[in-house]
């Protein structure tokens, strides 16, 4: 009789002792996190800790100085360009084109990677755009309309990853539960979703797991950080 087959399947982020520099500053120290698909984890912490950083190394955007990243199987030094191709980064810019309408930005974002018009269509009415709103330059949306709208281009996008920086940021009521319901739907069809905020009670009670970020390290929630006594 054999013994049966186990299929090893790779984190969907896998960062070990990731150390990243901004300027001469390191704005990650020797940090190490791994995401499974499907999961949404909250990344918390003070400013400064490092928890844009740690997004945009995700992205591809920050390089890797020493230690060993991947991000779905793509190591981020010598494959960044197709890091960027399948992950969708959301910071405190929408990377919106101002001139552009709603309808407009998320064909262009949903053109990059050959989205149909029904899965622009399907983005728009996700994330309540569809209506009034369709036609609408950018430039004359409020805060939380802009954000929905770049929301609906990671949607049009197929984004795998999603990396966000305190996504909530100018949303009513209304839109951060739209958000909330539209991370669950990502989760849940298989996208990873890593957050940054300090929204912690309703970040954290959407997340599957919470990471602290402290001195550019990251630690799992409840578990004593580097230098803590114990």
């Amino acid at each position: 009789m054999t013994d049966p087959v186990i299929e090893l399947v790779e984190p969907v982020i896998d960062l070990v002792d990731v150390v990243a520099v901004l300027g001469s500053f390191p704005a990650l120290a020797g940090l190490s996190l791994r995401v499974e698909r499907g999961e949404i984890v909250l990344l918390r912490g003070p400013n400064g800790a490092g928890k844009t950083t740690v997004l945009r190394l995700c992205a591809g955007l920050v390089p890797v100085v020493r230690g060993r990243g991947r991000v779905l199987g793509l190591d981020l030094v010598a494959e960044r360009d197709a890091v960027r191709t399948r992950v969708g980064l959301l910071g405190h810019s929408n990377g919106l084109y101002a001139d552009l309408s709603v309808t407009e930005n998320v064909r262009f974002w949903g053109a990059t990677v050959g989205a149909s018009s029904d899965e622009v269509d399907g983005a728009l009415e996700r994330l309540d755009l569809s209506g009034r709103l369709a036609d609408v330059p950018v430039r004359r949306l409020s805060a939380g309309q802009k954000r929905r709208t770049a929301l609906a281009c990671l949607v049009a996008r197929r984004a795998e990853v999603w990396l966000l920086d305190e996504p909530h940021a100018g949303l009513d009521a209304i839109g951060r539960d739209e958000l909330d319901e539209t991370l669950h739907q990502a989760a849940s069809a298989g996208a990873t979703v890593l957050v940054a905020s300090h929204e912690l009670e309703r970040t954290g009670a959407l997340a599957t797991r919470t990471i602290d970020v402290v001195a550019g390290r990251a630690t799992e929630a409840g578990q004593p950080h580097e230098g803590d006594p114990t």
